[in-house]
């Protein structure tokens, strides 16, 4: 058992150097079973030009302590019940957010204090441009006129790295990728230049590329301006790429805080030492031929042999192509393509894993749907088993779709909120009638326990349950009707590191025991090199490069498959990356004309199972 006890909380000392100090904070919420409390007590302080890393999982108080700085705590049924947070504010002189009113706090947030959201669809207007939304924060903080904060909102989005931002700044939310909206939620937290900027997982939805140079960014604008930087994330490797001092929080309490090479190199706390150990770190897999589950600590008798699979082809895809019309015109022609997935061709073999890696609009989403036909394709083969299930009209295609199974990257979108979990597993079976009554009540038992929930989850609602449990409920859906082959897009990057672990075990395990076959789409990494047996590298709908995990991670050949390892965080805090090393070229737009004909793909041998893009990518 983790002793979850908090230490004594230390007296905080008046200390005039601090940006903020946070003393002996309490937050509890109003629910109909009587009051919760999200923050029991917590003490620390943020110097100036420092980055204070907040750790700890879904429900440990990280972000209801940054909510409660910003005073924002209150609109989500929160009250502050206790202890002070000081602010030393840019005209000098100390003040207590904690007993401000709203109007000060309204002249302070945004101004003084910037936020940087997870969720950054929620965090923008829909109905109001990029422009107008990045503007009216130095329209009302800074005094700025119309055309001036335009100009300034341009140079903001050039700032963050977002492509044609004369184009971006008239575009509204929903016409740009999760990684940009993402950059432009940092643009506007940046852009009165706060004292402090409270970031709250900012980098969670983001591709690897793309994370490195925000984070680098965020610690140039921080070296640069002298900003205190509070940093809430459960991405161990981040924090060891950003943080200076480190805050380990569990159950509302502070478990251990210190500078952030004591926390990974000589942790004293159970709960750290726990979290740490379930981290997978690039280069962990390094001199092997199989994955295999990861240690975690505290979990007696863990099966860790590795998992072989067989030589035998269960997906065999050939030239795939998938394409999009784009419209134009007043009669909505089509007058372009988006070349989603060009010509892609790859193998996955029973009981083995092919992961496709790459960033975001590189086509590896597109790819696993293609291959279910839940996108059309516009040309290939893609044959499961022997079937091809391109040419299947839709009734077979249907009983096709009993040997292959999706799970999505969000599993509260995926499950239907007004159906009880017993019944979400249970409806696959329903629809194809593979069993009854009693039989079906008791392979749904068995699915909970698979994936380690209790049986009393059985009568919940999605609502009721954390993100990772839910993402083993949509797991449990899947393996509802025996399928050879998953398609995981994306299923574990919302995850916690103890929870991501413990569900790619769970993923690894039933690998193992029923000889699942996986199509793995990930930007991460390190959890690539942990589950894959092949890895595919996308880049503008090509894979520009595939093989072994081992040739892939150990002997990288191809320049974009070499930047993105470049990129990958290490949660090593002596091995941090410098920006200069994070150097990568702006991705192409993947639309070309009616006319446009792209080169078939061609690749050339460089390894026993290693084979490289000669037809040119466009990097």
């Amino acid at each position: 058992m983790l002793d979850t006890s908090p230490p004594p909380s230390p007296t905080a000392q008046p200390d005039t150097g601090h940006i903020a100090r946070i003393e002996n904070l309490r937050v509890s919420f109003q629910t109909k079973d009587g009051p919760v409390v999200g923050v029991e007590d917590i003490s620390f302080t943020i110097n100036p030009g420092e980055t204070v890393c907040v750790v700890g999982e879904s429900g440990s108080g990280k972000s209801v302590s940054s909510l409660s700085l910003m005073r924002l705590v209150e609109y989500g049924g929160g009250e502050i019940s206790g202890g002070r947070l000081i602010f030393d504010r840019k005209g000098g002189g100390e003040v207590d957010l904690a007993q401000a009113d709203q109007g000060l706090m309204r002249t302070i947030r945004g101004n003084e204090i910037g936020m940087i959201f997870q969720e950054p669809m929620t965090a923008l207007n829909p109905v109001f441009t990029i422009g107008r939304q990045l503007s009216e924060g130095l329209i009302l903080h800074k005094g700025m006129n119309r055309k001036a904060a335009m100009k300034r909102a341009v140079e903001l989005l050039r700032e963050v790295r977002i492509p044609e931002p004369e184009r971006r700044i008239k575009q509204y939310p929903h016409e740009l990728s999760g990684g940009m909206r993402q950059r432009v939620v940092i643009a506007m937290a940046l852009a009165c230049e706060p004292r402090l900027l409270i970031a709250d997982e900012p980098t969670t939805a983001l591709d690897v590329t793309i994370q490195a140079e925000i984070l680098a960014l965020m610690d140039r604008l921080k070296r640069e301006t002298g900003t205190a930087v509070m940093f809430i994330t459960h991405d161990m490797a981040v924090v060891a790429q950003m943080a200076d001092r480190v805050v380990v929080m569990f159950r509302g309490n502070k478990v251990e805080e210190g500078p952030v090479e004591q926390i990974f190199h000589a942790p004293v706390h159970d709960y750290t030492k726990a979290l740490l150990a379930a981290v997978p770190k690039l280069g962990d897999m390094t001199g092997k031929d199989f994955p295999e589950p990861m240690k975690l600590f505290g979990v007696e008798g863990q099966d860790i042999a590795p998992i072989r699979g067989s030589d035998e082809v269960l997906l065999s895809v050939r030239n795939l192509t998938t394409r999009f019309p784009v419209k134009g015109g007043v009669l909505r022609r089509t007058v372009a393509n988006v070349h989603a997935v060009e010509d892609i061709s790859f193998d996955i073999n029973k009981g083995q894993t092919l992961s496709l890696v790459g960033e975001s609009g590189c086509g590896k989403s597109t790819a696993g749907r293609s291959l279910l036909r839940l996108i059309e394709p516009l040309s290939g083969q893609v044959e499961l088993g022997g079937t091809d299930i391109i040419a299947l009209n839709q009734g077979d295609l249907r009983r096709a779709r009993l040997d292959m199974q999706m799970i999505f990257q969000d599993p509260f979108a995926s499950l239907n909120p007004q159906m009880q979990l017993s019944d979400q597993v249970a409806e696959p079976m329903r629809n194809y009638g593979t069993l009854k009554g009693r039989a079906m009540q008791e392979r749904i038992e068995m699915l909970f326990d698979r994936v380690e929930l209790p049986r009393s989850f059985m009568r919940r609602y999605p609502h009721e349950l954390s993100g990772g449990q839910r993402q083993r409920v949509a797991i449990a859906r899947a393996l509802a009707l025996n399928p050879k082959l998953i398609v995981s897009d994306e299923s574990v990057s919302a995850l916690d590191v103890s929870v991501q672990a413990q569900v790619l075990n769970l993923m690894m395990e039933l690998q193992a025991e029923l000889g699942l076959s996986f199509l793995f789409i990930s930007h991460d990494m390190a959890v690539v090199e942990r589950v894959s047996h092949r890895v595919g590298v996308m880049y503008l709908g090509r894979i520009v490069e595939i093989g072994s995990r081992r040739a892939i991670f150990e002997d990288p050949r191809h320049p974009y498959t070499q930047a993105l390892m470049q990129a990958v965080p290490i949660a090593d805090p002596t091995r941090r990356k410098s920006e200069h090393e994070l150097n990568f070229k702006p991705i192409p737009s993947p639309i070309h004309d009616l006319d446009y004909q792209p080169e078939p793909s061609v690749y050339q041998k460089v390894g026993e199972d290693h084979y490289l893009l000669v037809t040119d990518s466009g990097y």
